[in-house]
């Protein structure tokens, strides 16, 4: 049995760029990338994941999310969070990440006007329940 809260885990965790048909809890993983020297989850692949919160993410840049179930909740624009100043504090940046057929659990999105606005599309026409 891995200890996931061991260094050896979280050096071997933050050297990984693809994951597959796993549960990935993204505030670790954050972390651990943290203590590498890495401020953000850059350059990542995830197919067919489990991405665990709870956390609030926000795409920097290059990150695209295909085929992927973006969360429940009874209204999808619950998952939605709108910055309030700006530095977003407390949010895991995505950058050039890959999310193939995921889905997410406890994820809340936050991040600028034009992809709070796609989201909303997204979130309006996904299959998103309560």
């Amino acid at each position: 049995m891995k200890n996931i809260l061991s260094e050896s885990y979280g050096r071997e965790l933050a050297a990984r760029t693809t994951f597959e048909r796993e549960a990935i809890w993204l505030p670790l993983l954050s972390v651990q990338l943290m203590n590498a020297g890495e401020p953000v989850v850059r350059n990542k692949t995830f197919t067919d994941c489990v991405i665990e919160g709870p956390a609030m993410i926000t795409p920097l840049g290059g990150t695209t999310f295909e085929s992927c179930h973006m969360g429940s909740a009874s209204d999808p624009q619950s998952l939605l969070f709108t910055p309030r100043g700006p530095t977003l504090v407390g949010v895991i940046g995505l950058e050039n990440c890959a999310f193939i057929r995921c889905r997410m659990v406890q994820i809340g999105y936050t991040g600028n006007p034009e992809f709070l606005a796609d989201m909303t599309k997204l979130l309006a026409n996904a299959k998103v329940v309560g």
